[in-house]
């Protein structure tokens, strides 16, 4: 939480005219609400932004409510010296930069937020990934670089993963046993085919209102279609090695009240295959009817009770708990996304520590097909036409050659794929030499020999 050493160094930084500096890539929705909020905090110092367009970016920092003097710098010295911000479209730069502490990378492309982490960790820059895509699909590694390099890899606090591990730190600190931990989401099975044509329907909104808002639907898509809530758990796996179901996410509807009972084992009456695993709660019953006293936009986590006592006590002190009083929910049933990021940065560039971070790779997010796709189309992504992500366990995934959904974009198949089955390497054309692929791989083999 924001209590902490850090705020204290924040004002003994901004006191002395040393302010930490950072610089942001990408200004989609997340860096935007970050950036409404990074003004209000001195001894933070935003010295460069960067991103492809420039149209975009300053719609974000007119959005943000930023003043044009507050990104008046005409270069990375002159930021420096004036305490401004300068934009630019070149973050291999930004990274570069004197004076940056460290980067957040917001882009939200896999590949490219791989590169730019390892750049940053080159550099000797801390690396705060809300990139998720990025970090499922290579983070266990990037967090080893940046250990070895002595900088922190962080999650990005505000967003879902990294408030479920300080839910699941807070239950092992307490000396209680996770059996599971989750978010909540909107979901029914026939959103597995949506696509950017069908995701304002979808969501009740028409396609005027999304560009109002500078919602990109094909990101926007991949919150519905399940890739995103795969790629969340799949990065709450690997910080808190919990592990996944083998058939992955199962999005049961649930009232808060009653989370105790469905994410609890089979054996117990619930929905789970095993303790110590993630799920995604749905807002909705299968026939569409929104469920009163949703967790929609909220984290949580099961705990188990590890004696009479401790069962009388989640009783006494109002915890919803299962039927048998043994499994109990912790939850938070909000998150602002941006407007808390700046926790994150605060304790990885003062405190030296992580909102949580990969110290296993025990899931990953394969390519799954939408509809049946034929030899020579070429996928297009998280959230496309083609593909959506499932929730697998990463040793299996690697030892049936499953295709991570962070590569399924702008590959070409070479054999059809049915609707609903995995996508393999084996039916895909790509380069070998590749430099993502070849990281990748590098992370795979790693997983292989411990």
């Amino acid at each position: 939480m924001v209590e902490g050493n850090y705020l204290y160094k924040l004002a003994a930084r901004a006191e002395s005219g040393n302010p930490l500096r950072i610089g942001l890539i990408g200004a989609g929705k997340f860096g935007t609400t970050f950036l409404s909020q990074a003004r209000y905090l001195p001894g933070l110092h935003v010295l460069g932004i960067a991103d492809l367009s420039n149209d975009r970016l300053l719609r974000s920092l007119k959005n943000a409510e930023w003043k044009q003097s507050d990104y008046s710098a005409t270069s990375f010295d002159n930021a420096l010296e004036r305490g401004c911000t300068y934009l630019t479209d070149d973050a291999e730069a930004l990274i570069k930069a004197d004076g940056i502490e460290l980067i957040v990378e917001a882009t939200g492309d896999p590949s490219v937020g791989v590169r730019y982490a390892l750049q940053a960790i080159e550099y000797g820059r801390h690396v705060i990934m809300v990139n998720v895509e990025a970090d499922v699909l290579a983070g266990y590694l990037l967090a080893r670089k940046a250990a070895a390099a002595g900088v922190v890899y962080s999650l990005a606090y505000g967003d879902q993963p990294a408030l479920i591990c300080e839910l699941v730190n807070w239950a092992r600190s307490c000396g209680f046993n996770t059996i599971c931990a989750g978010k909540g989401t909107k979901y029914l099975p026939v959103y597995h085919s949506s696509t950017p044509d069908t995701i304002w329907t979808h969501y009740g909104m028409d396609i005027e209102t999304g560009t109002q808002h500078d919602l990109n639907p094909q990101m926007f898509n991949s919150f519905l279609d399940g890739t995103k809530s795969a790629i969340e758990m799949a990065a709450v796996a690997n910080a808190t090695g919990l592990y996944p179901q083998f058939e992955g996410l199962r999005f049961p509807p649930c009232r808060i009240e009653n989370l105790p009972n469905v994410c609890r084992p089979y054996e117990d009456g619930g929905q789970l295959s095993h303790k110590g695993t993630v799920e995604v709660v749905s807002c909705m019953e299968r026939d569409g009817r929104l469920i009163e006293n949703h967790l929609r936009w909220g984290v949580f986590i099961i705990i188990e009770a590890p004696s009479d006592y401790v069962k009388s006590c989640f009783t006494e002190y109002g915890l919803a708990t299962d039927t048998t009083g043994r499994y109990a929910a912790m939850y938070r049933p909000y998150h602002l996304v941006g407007l808390e990021l700046s926790v994150s940065i605060l304790k990885a560039g003062l405190d030296r520590e992580a909102t949580g971070f990969p110290v296993k790779f025990n899931a990953d997010v394969i390519a799954t097909a939408k509809k049946n796709l034929e030899a020579k189309e070429m996928l297009d992504g998280e959230g496309g036409y083609c593909v959506y992500g499932t929730l697998k366990p990463a040793d299996l995934a690697v030892k049936e050659r499953l295709l991570p959904i962070g590569l399924a974009n702008r590959i070409k198949l070479i054999n059809d794929v049915a609707e609903g089955q995995y996508v393999k390497w084996s039916d895909i054309e790509y380069d070998q030499t590749d430099s993502i692929i070849k990281f990748r791989s590098e992370m795979e083999q790693i997983n292989r020999t411990i």
